[in-house]
């Protein structure tokens, strides 16, 4: 386990939207890039499945749900892993856009 300043934070954005919306708070003052960097992946994380099971049920079906759950999950996983080892790695594909779009995210 990690022992650098804000893993914590990071670890708490993993676990629903509404723990990145705490850790976005939590991470004003003072801040720390490793919350700040976690906190972005996993708001976008949280986003991209909150919109894609709002929209996308009606046309995927149940087969094509579970395969969404199953990617949110591994994405999760891999965010917590990383933020417990102290590492800012990237999400597979997304990761790059998440830490452009959310400059926000304090």
């Amino acid at each position: 386990m990690s022992k650098q300043p804000g893993y914590q934070i990071a670890l708490l954005a993993y676990l629903t939207i509404f723990g990145a919306l705490m850790a976005m708070s939590m991470n004003n003052e003072p801040q720390y890039p490793l919350a700040r960097f976690h906190t972005r992946q996993a708001f976008g994380i949280h986003l991209l499945f909150h919109a894609t099971v709002l929209v996308l049920p009606y046309w995927i079906g149940i087969w094509g749900l579970l395969l969404i759950y199953l990617v949110y999950l591994a994405f999760i996983a891999h965010g917590i892993f990383d933020a417990l080892r102290g590492k800012q790695r990237l999400i597979p594909w997304l990761g790059s856009y998440f830490q452009r779009w959310f400059t926000f995210v304090s």
